[in-house]
Formats: structure tokens, sequence, C-alpha cells
């Protein structure tokens, strides 16, 4: 996991070449240019796509993980609370492998708050609830890239 603000995103290059593809990309520029259809920057392995919806109790929420990709979440406006585990910490309840897709329900290892202007960067072995609400429901908007890594 990687939790930092967008203009350092520049700091972590050279981990990996899909992933510096969408580094470059953390700029006001590009993200005040995403409207809602998805953006491919390399078809197949690196796109951009904005959300916005209304963050939900925890109850609602559960984690997601990926075997092929990793995400990269930014904040526009609105805030959210998110948490991270290890998969293996978890219990699966579905997958799509077809979509690289893992659902889980459990307990969160690591608990912050997504606020504008951050990123964070969840790995495979990221397993990631996202979504929560902070103290009451909150309308968000956050750009998500897929990058994948595997």
């Amino acid at each position: 996991m990687i939790l930092a603000r967008n203009e350092t995103a520049q700091d972590y290059l050279g981990i990996h070449p899909n992933l510096d593809e969408a580094l470059r990309r953390i700029t006001p520029e590009f993200l005040s240019g995403l409207g809602t259809d998805r953006v491919d920057i390399i078809p197949g392995e690196v796109w951009c796509t904005k959300f916005t919806y209304e963050t939900i109790p925890d109850s609602e929420s559960f984690f997601e993980a990926h075997e092929k990709f990793l995400d990269i979440h930014l904040m526009l406006s609105g805030c959210e609370r998110v948490e991270i585990a290890s998969p293996a910490a978890l219990r699966q309840f579905d997958s799509k492998p077809e979509n690289d897709f893992y659902a889980y329900h459990g307990e969160g290892a690591h608990k912050l708050v997504l606020a504008p202007g951050d990123f964070l960067v969840v790995w495979p072995d990221d397993a990631h609830k996202i979504k929560m609400m902070l103290d009451r429901p909150e309308t968000v908007t956050k750009a998500v890239f897929k990058v994948k890594i595997h």
C-alpha cells in the first residue's frame, strides 16, 4: 500500500512500467479533463475511470482484491474511510476471476481516510474496503486507475 499526496506521485516512478504510466497522469490537467467515460492509457493494461457516489455505512461495504491489477484511488472531492487487510486474513465470499475480482468479509488491519488530493495504491495483496462514510453519507468523486502488474 502507498498512501500519498498527488503532488508526490512522481516520487514513486520506477517500481513498474505500467504504474509509471498511471503516476505520470496524476496531474491537475489530466484529472480535470476526466469525464464519465473510461480513459484507456494502455489498452488492457492501464486505464482510468471517474466515479461519483454516496459513501455508505461500514456494514454495507466489503473488501475487494485483485490478482493481476493494482488500483490507484484518487480523491477528487469528498472524503471516505478505507480499510486494508491481507486477503489471507479475510473470508472470501465471491470471486470473478475473469474480471480479476475477489470479495471478502473480515476486519481491516489498517484504517485511513482519503481526502481530496490523496491517492492510495493498493497492490494485489492489499484487499481494500472502500466507500465508507465518516460521520454521515457524503457525495464523493474519485478517479481510479487500474494497472496491470502480473
